[in-house]
C-alpha cells in the first residue's frame, strides 16, 4: 500500500509505503500524484517512507518505480529515503550515489529530519 504523507510543507511530496506495495499501487497513487506536481514545476523534493509494517514489491512495482524515475531523470532535486528495512537501507546505501538527485537516507526515527533536509535549500 502506499499512501501520501500529510502535513508537508509546500514543495515537497511525500509517499508511506506499507505492507506489500503493488504496481497499481504507484499506478493510482504516487505517479497522478508526482505528475501533476512536475506539471507545476520541473523540480520535485520528494520524502518516501517505507515503514516497519512494509513486506515487499509485488511483481511490477519495482518496474513502475524505475519507469517513473527516469520519464522525470532530471526533475528530482532533493529525495529522502526513510526506513529501517535493512535491505532496502543496504541497496539504497549502494544506488543512492547514483540517482541523479541529492538523496540522504534516515532511520524512522528521523522522520522529522527528513522532511527539514528535504525542504531546506
Amino acid at each position: 500500500m502506499i499512501e501520501q504523507l500529510p502535513s508537508l510543507p509546500a514543495g515537497v511530496l511525500g509517499f508511506r509505503m506499507s505492507g506489500q506495495v503493488t504496481a497499481q499501487d504507484y499506478e493510482s497513487v504516487m505517479v497522478p500524484d508526482i505528475e501533476a506536481a512536475f506539471a507545476l514545476s520541473n523540480k520535485l523534493r520528494l520524502v518516501i517512507h517505507i515503514d516497519d509494517e512494509f513486506t515487499g514489491f509485488a511483481p511490477g512495482a519495482m518496474w513502475d518505480d524505475v519507469k517513473l524515475g527516469f520519464r522525470h531523470i532530471s526533475g528530482w532535486e532533493r529525495t529522502a529515503l526513510v526506513t529501517d528495512v535493512g535491505w532496502i537501507r543496504a541497496m539504497s546505501s549502494v544506488f543512492g550515489v547514483t540517482m541523479p538527485t541529492h538523496f540522504r537516507l534516515f532511520s524512522n526515527l528521523q522522520l522529522d529530519e527528513a522532511v527539514r533536509w528535504v525542504s531546506s535549500t
